[in-house]
């Protein structure tokens, strides 16, 4: 095969090929071994599926639903171009009894379109909007791959690693950010085995490309949206995009701008004062100083005084997050919540700030009880020692590891005076002393 991002080569035989699939999957959920002529991009991502503890029999879970999908569509990038996948992709999905599928970095659906028999038919296996369709979630296939390469691919038939999905045939392309190069989702076609041919992949590609160029036209570099954005969320130093460039900020500096950036209405010199420092016998000259090196770090521009505040708006990782859970966008949140804030600060508003962004959320969690979200919490560093979370989760997932790790954490409530305190709301992580 000359290209092995393309799923069948020019005069294969399409059922031929399916039992000769068929086989090579049996034998790798058994065996482990992956045999010949499975393509090297369907053989990683099978093993990559195995890793992540996908079974063979698995199905999707649906993570959105209702307000918490439409908000966080609504906010997601791509919805800006989903008139023109309509528009590209739309009548060929519809004509063909396809379905057109938009899914974001993580592999989670957002939208699902195409002819109504076809979408009836996918139901059955949670293709959905709001489902996860991540490699890690359901293994193999072609939105969920797309993203985890970060390639076009295809996935034929019994390439999909889960069985209730390998009646069909799909192709997806990444979507990327044009002023960044990130990865916003994919796009993707899903239908029947006639998808499995390399105009079809072409056909996605170009689509994503031509998305890409839409994205860029409407926020061009320089435009009035290419507003400044501040990341502050589980780094001990933030980093401001600022004009295309990339700036990564002492502590001291990403403490001003994250209180800045929440009061666009500016801080006095004591306010800031106040809020940085917890040691009373700190000057105004000492912040002057560091207010003047961020000045010059900056431009100009961006940073006024009397009252000291920002000249243009912000938008920071911390506020995204708020604004989601206010919007009781619970998915939405987490999903943006990468961290406890600046968790190495300790200037008191930071502190407090931190303290109230996590409860928050950690309470927004339980009260969802949506198990993949705990369960993504409890195993980040700062929710291992998450004693409410752990009992949430145990109550929704009871499974052998997650009453050991609640139990062990439940013996520490318990131990000898002496034991490190804190430990069981994952303090230990979020109140590390600066390094």
């Amino acid at each position: 095969m000359t290209d092995p991002w393309v799923a069948l080569e020019p005069g294969a035989d399409p059922a031929e090929r399916v039992r000769v699939l068929r086989r090579a999957h049996e034998t790798f959920t058994t065996a482990g071994t992956v045999p010949r002529p499975v393509r090297s991009v369907v053989a990683e991502s099978w093993r990559r599926s195995a890793r992540a503890g996908v079974g063979p029999d698995g199905t999707a879970s649906v993570e959105l639903t209702d307000g918490d999908l439409g908000a966080y569509r609504a906010e997601h990038p791509l919805a800006r171009v989903m008139p023109l996948f309509r528009e590209l992709l739309g009548t060929f999905a519809a004509d063909g009894e396809h379905l057109l599928a938009v899914c974001d970095a993580h592999g989670r659906l957002l939208w699902v379109e195409g002819h109504p028999a076809t979408r009836r038919r996918a139901d059955g296996m949670n293709f959905v909007p709001g489902a996860r369709w991540s490699e890690s979630a359901v293994g193999t296939n072609a939105p969920g791959t797309a993203v985890a390469v970060d390639r076009p691919v295809q996935v034929f038939a019994a390439e999909h690693f889960i069985r209730r999905v390998q009646p069909w045939t799909c192709a997806a392309a990444p979507v990327h950010d044009p002023r960044t190069g990130q990865v916003l989702g994919a796009v993707d076609i899903t239908g029947g085995d006639g998808l499995a041919h390399p105009h079809s992949l072409g056909f996605v590609q170009a689509v994503a490309r031509a998305a890409e160029a839409q994205l860029a036209l409407l926020d061009p570099p320089g435009s009035a949206v290419d507003t400044p954005l501040l990341g502050a969320l589980g780094r001990d130093e933030a980093e401001l995009v600022l004009d295309g460039s990339r700036i990564r900020l002492s502590r001291r500096h990403s403490e001003i701008l994250v209180l800045l950036a929440r009061h666009p209405e500016g801080l006095s010199g004591d306010e800031l004062l106040c809020a940085l420092y917890a040691d009373e016998s700190v000057t105004p000259v000492t912040l002057r100083a560091e207010l003047a090196r961020l000045r010059r770090l900056l431009g100009s521009g961006l940073l006024a005084s009397r009252p000291y505040r920002l000249a243009a708006a912000v938008e920071s990782d911390v506020t995204v997050v708020e604004r989601r859970l206010r919007a009781g966008a619970v998915t939405a949140a987490a999903e943006a919540y990468t961290g406890p804030l600046l968790p190495g600060s300790q200037a008191p508003a930071i502190v407090r700030l931190r303290s109230r962004l996590a409860d928050g959320l950690r309470t927004a969690l339980v009260a969802h009880g949506d198990p993949d979200l705990l369960a993504d919490w409890a195993h980040a560093p700062w929710g291992e020692d998450d004693l409410e979370v752990w009992r949430a989760l145990a109550a929704v997932r009871p499974t052998a590891p997650v009453r050991s790790r609640l139990a062990a954490l439940e013996a520490e409530l318990t131990a000898p005076v002496g034991r490190t305190p804190g430990r069981a709301r994952g303090a230990t992580w979020l109140q590390r002393p600066p390094a």
